[in-house]
């Protein structure tokens, strides 16, 4: 996956949590993203501008670690 924001993700259907690792070495946890919304992220071509219109100030979240 090619982003200069995003260095990579993971998602789980059971929880509905998405999990991103940024470039920057902080990783959240997103949760209650709907699966379509993982699978726009997925198709994106730019995935900085889908997290930020999508994703961001849409879904609560929690720091999860520093990568």
């Amino acid at each position: 996956m090619l982003s200069s924001v995003i260095h990579h993700y993971s998602y789980n259907p059971d929880t509905k949590s998405l999990k991103i690792a940024f470039v920057s070495g902080l990783v959240y946890q997103y949760k209650n993203v709907p699966k379509r919304i993982f699978k726009g992220l997925t198709e994106a071509t730019s995935k900085g501008q889908y997290f930020n219109t999508f994703i961001k100030d849409h879904y609560s979240f929690s720091k999860v670690e520093d990568a």
